[in-house]
């Protein structure tokens, strides 16, 4: 994600809460604060339907981090 916010090309992570703490760990480590759309945790067992739910109540912000 870096390298693509370098060339200005926009994106964000969509990750879980359970990884917070990691993903400010390694942003730091790298000097880089990427955009990220937290979900509720766990992604894997989940029915296809929760997903879609998952997916429907992210997208508005996924959009809005991405043409920021």
């Amino acid at each position: 994600m870096n390298t693509l916010d370098k060339q200005g090309i926009p994106g964000t992570f969509v990750v879980t809460t359970e990884f917070e703490q990691a993903a400010d760990v390694q942003g730091k480590a790298l000097g880089f604060k990427p955009a990220i759309v937290w979900v509720d945790h766990p992604i894997q067992n989940r029915s296809a339907e929760e997903l879609r739910t998952l997916a429907v109540n992210a997208v508005t912000e996924i959009l809005k981090k991405i043409t920021a």
